[in-house]
């Protein structure tokens, strides 16, 4: 079965579920893209990396990576195999310096795993054909990190710790004096949105 690869496009909140998130990928070579829905955390530990933050302490992902290597482990490839009742199951592919393992894996780790350890993702052609979809969305490199939800209606607004307005009459040092605190106090949310406005300022 031929394999087709894909690519992390960006991350934006769940239209159908509360709380969650819509992780896209995109095939490298086509239109379709992919969205699959993930919680909070593993869409912030995507968030993370695309966005090249470095936090103090090693996330999950991190440790994991980081105890891979230490004992010659390497993540190969990742394989979203299978589609079913709106689930997607993918595989990691470890090699040893001896022989490839296969691992079983939710797909959200593993996206994160792969950007990571800078590996491939692949899914088949019938995957892309049940789930695939044309939508319209940013431009690949500029992928959007989650950012807190915010109330609307009658009732009260809560502070939000990544309302974007705060920082737009900012100069860039003191954005980058923020996004080191930021990073420090593992304020991660907040930390990719600070992230963004300073790729916003530098492409200008």
């Amino acid at each position: 079965m031929s394999k087709i690869k894909l690519n992390v496009l960006g991350i934006s909140y769940s239209q159908t579920q509360t709380g969650a998130y819509a992780l896209v990928l995109t095939e490298e070579q086509g239109e379709r893209r992919i969205p699959i829905i993930i919680g909070g955390f593993e869409a912030q530990a995507i968030a993370i990396q695309l966005e090249g933050l470095k936090p103090p302490r090693p996330l999950t992902h991190d440790l994991f990576l980081n105890f891979a290597m230490s004992f010659g482990i390497n993540l190969t490839e990742v394989n979203i195999y299978r589609l079913e009742e709106g689930v997607f199951y993918s595989k990691l592919i470890c090699n040893n310096g001896g022989k490839d393992i296969a691992i079983d894996a939710r797909t959200s780790d593993a996206i994160a795993l792969a950007l990571r350890f800078k590996c491939p993702i692949y899914t088949t052609e019938e995957i892309l054909q049940k789930s695939g979809i044309v939508i319209d969305i940013q431009e690949k490199g500029e992928a959007k990190a989650p950012q807190a939800k915010k109330t609307s209606g009658s009732g009260k607004k809560k502070p939000d710790i990544t309302d974007e307005s705060k920082y737009k009459n900012l100069d860039l040092e003191a954005l980058e004096e923020l996004l080191d605190e930021a990073v420090k106090n593992e304020e991660y949310e907040k930390a990719s949105v600070i992230q963004d406005e300073i790729n916003k300022r530098k492409s200008q």
